[in-house]
């Protein structure tokens, strides 16, 4: 059986849903990533300006 114009627009539109979903992910992801980084560079420099003891 021969998938239906309304078939195929359908099917691409999932996947390009898909896509955009995995996309969005990774960017969350590596977002996060960068948010932790950044707090872990803050966190050593406050602690080397600080005095031991």
């Amino acid at each position: 059986m021969i998938p239906t114009q309304d078939e195929v627009r359908q099917e691409q539109t999932a996947e390009i849903r898909r896509r955009q979903k995995a996309r969005a992910t990774i960017m969350a992801v590596l977002m996060g990533a960068l948010v932790i980084l950044i707090f872990a560079v803050s966190i050593a420099k406050i602690r080397a300006g600080m005095p031991h003891g």
